[in-house]
């Protein structure tokens, strides 16, 4: 039985690896300790209207009584992830549970939820971290709020050199790691264009083993796929390079107005702040 989900829009490499039963649950096992078997029941339940930008790169099941949310992360890790959770998680139980359900008298049952994020972005991350929804709440005037709804989500970093014990118990994970390695080394290190680094890095897997009937099988889909991710993620980094770049522009004009108003004259407000003095001259304060 398969446990991909039937989706209409683009499928990441991660989606399209880890999204068969037997590669879920060897990675969920690697991840989280556990021992289940292959006969072990799963439904999936990730959402198909979660889209960020066109790419799936989450998947949400139902295994044991619980509904596990995996999501791969490979831009910088976003602080405010346990609030898209909790939404997402709203969503889930929307789906599983019927509404009518709700309004029983008699209380329901329903999956407890784990949230875990797999990193293998460039930036540098602990092998594991916690990120609380509770550390998001605003506290009062005394520094405190009391805690009346906590979301935990896991983090882990699962880039080559950092958790290894998950690649040693998941020979999928392995060689996923490996993948997004070498097209890393190629593209950065030996400075080849994308579609040769993606090229050279399925070779590499294939010869040494590393998911290669997964890559033999869907070479074609694999390459598309990562094109399509790689080009996302630098068009992602070009606009998180583009909003630093506005806010350090509002914080030098910030500045020149708050001197222009002590009655600093524009040439040294120029010189102190790099702003150019036909930008000074414009400013409305």
């Amino acid at each position: 039985m398969s446990a991909k989900a039937n989706r209409e829009y683009k499928d990441s490499v991660f989606t399209s690896l880890f999204g068969e039963k037997d590669t879920l649950l060897e990675l969920y096992n690697a991840i989280q300790n556990t021992n289940y078997g292959k006969d072990t029941d799963i439904k999936i339940t990730t959402l198909e209207n979660v889209l960020y930008k066109g790419q799936a790169n989450d998947i949400s099941f139902v295994i044991d009584g619980k509904i596990v949310v995996l999501i791969e992360h490979q831009s910088t890790i976003n602080e405010n992830m346990p609030l898209r959770m909790l939404s997402y998680i709203e969503s889930v139980y929307k789906k599983i549970i019927k509404r009518k359900d709700i309004y029983k008298k008699l209380k329901i049952r329903i999956p407890y939820p784990e949230f875990i994020v797999l990193y293998n972005g460039k930036d540098k991350y602990p092998s594991k971290k916690t990120l609380k929804l509770s550390d998001m709440f605003k506290k009062n005037e005394a520094g405190k709020c009391p805690i009346n709804l906590e979301l935990l989500v896991q983090v882990y970093n699962i880039n080559q050199g950092y958790n290894p014990e998950f690649a040693q118990k998941s020979d999928a994970l392995g060689g996923y790691e490996m993948l997004v390695a070498r097209v890393r080394y190629y593209l950065l290190k030996k400075k080849k264009t994308l579609k040769e680094a993606i090229d050279l890095a399925i070779k590499d897997c294939i010869n040494e083993g590393k998911i290669a009937e997964f890559l033999e099988s869907h070479s074609e889909e694999v390459k598309d796929m990562l094109l399509r991710e790689w080009k996302l993620e630098d068009e992602l980094e070009g606009e998180r390079s583009d909003g630093m770049e506005i806010g350090m522009r509002r914080e030098k004009e910030r500045i020149a107005i708050n001197m222009l108003k002590d009655g600093v004259d524009a040439d040294t407000v120029a010189r102190y702040t790099g702003l150019f003095i036909d930008d000074i001259l414009r400013l409305e304060y």
